[in-house]
């Protein structure tokens, strides 16, 4: 997978150097409407926990419906991943160019399972760009609510891989295209046709996204579509800790989906034990439907307001973490997506959240986030490995 995307290259000169091209109006020219059809369905303003019919695939897990629809909203860039682990960026000697941003990973993740998603977001009218709008298309991912800013450059990212794989980031976006969506660029048409609305904290940064961010999550809330937040803490690109803090936590109370890993958890609780069952549970709101903590290799916790409990994780040997907690996500949307009934079935949703595991374990197995992303097909047969 990771020969389709990404090459190996060394990046030198100026991040002004490559080429700008004027004729693109945005949203239009050169990326055009997918194609994709998606059919309208009665709105409401109540969560469509119960509207999907119930059906399973010949494994045993959620078929994937067309018409269930998960769109993607927030950052697409570049990240450029060290060809060798454990150096710094400097003593790196090159580096694999590999299209990233979280909701983009979780949307192409979800086209990767055999769901449907769609990618709502800004990026550079630039090469990089355009680069990042055709593989959306080529991996099926709805690219209609992509925008092109003339005046601003896509994103990027240098990505530090320990030796662990584990990972450290250098952004570029002083500010970046992604930063500069308005709201009236919203495509809230296809916002409204959505089962599940998934969103990070990266957008809240900084105006005018921010004000498109809250406006679009209102539209989907109203709409009584799904809300499904990772806030993805960089906090490199906060102003302040306490600045980051306030944002991802402005906006937790409108989520009925919100996955946090156990470091997000010590953070927001000000050093709390993540571990602890109490203190994840002050970070349950009312209206919260699932609360999901990821573990790395050791899995995931998942609560809900009448259950809770830990699944497993598969142990593989990491090469680059980038993406897993995407996949992870694209894993669990491509089936909540399909049958929101799951988060009411504790049986079912561990047998999901299996499936996540498993999706999350395969991406850290190869470099860069979207290249490593998983078919169904691979983590069905490593599902079927782990029980054979």
């Amino acid at each position: 997978m990771a020969a389709l995307y990404s090459t190996s290259s060394c990046f030198c000169g100026s991040l002004d150097s490559y080429p700008v091209h004027k004729s693109v109006k945005l949203g239009h020219g050169k990326v055009r409407d997918s194609g994709f059809y998606f059919p309208h369905r009665f709105q409401c303003a109540t969560p469509k926990l119960h509207v999907q019919a119930k059906a399973l695939s010949v494994d045993g897990l959620p078929e994937i419906m067309d018409s269930s629809l998960v769109v993607c909203f927030g950052e697409m860039l570049i990240d450029f991943v060290p060809t060798i682990s454990g150096l710094s960026l400097a003593e790196a000697p090159a580096f694999k160019k590999a299209p990233g941003g979280a909701p983009a990973n979780v949307a192409v993740g979800i086209a990767r399972l055999g769901g449907s998603s769609a990618f709502i977001g800004k990026v550079g009218e630039d090469e990089f760009g355009y680069m990042l709008a055709d593989i959306l298309k080529e991996n099926n991912v709805n690219n209609e609510g992509m925008r092109f800013d003339p005046g601003a450059r896509t994103a990027l990212a240098f990505v530090t891989l320990r030796s662990d794989g584990e990972r450290e980031f250098m952004f570029y976006r002083n500010p970046s295209a992604d930063m500069l969506l308005q709201e009236n660029e919203l495509d809230f048409d296809l916002i409204t046709k959505a089962t599940i609305f998934h969103y990070g904290s990266i957008s809240l940064i900084t105006e005018p996204c921010k004000s498109a961010h809250i406006a679009a999550a209102k539209v989907a809330k109203d709409a009584g579509v799904v809300l499904s937040y990772d806030p993805n803490l960089r906090l490199p690109l906060w102003p302040s800790a306490e600045s980051a803090r306030k944002g991802i936590l402005s906006i937790w109370d409108t989520a009925d989906i919100i996955k946090v890993s156990e470091e997000e958890i010590c953070f927001l609780t000000q050093g709390e034990d993540p571990y602890n069952d109490a203190v994840v549970r002050k970070l349950f709101h009312p209206n919260l439907k699932l609360l999901l903590v990821t573990e790395g290799a050791d899995g995931c916790r998942y609560y809900t307001q009448e259950f809770s409990g830990k699944v497993k994780g598969l142990k593989v040997e990491a090469v680059d973490t980038t993406g897993a907690g995407d996949a992870f996500v694209a894993g669990t949307l491509s089936q909540l997506a399909s049958d929101l009934s799951l988060i009411q079935d504790e049986d079912r949703l561990r047998n999901a959240l299996k499936f996540s595991n498993v999706c999350g374990a395969l991406t850290v197995t190869e470099r860069g986030a979207i290249p490593a992303l998983p078919t169904r097909e691979a983590v069905v047969n490593a599902l079927l490995k782990t029980v054979a």
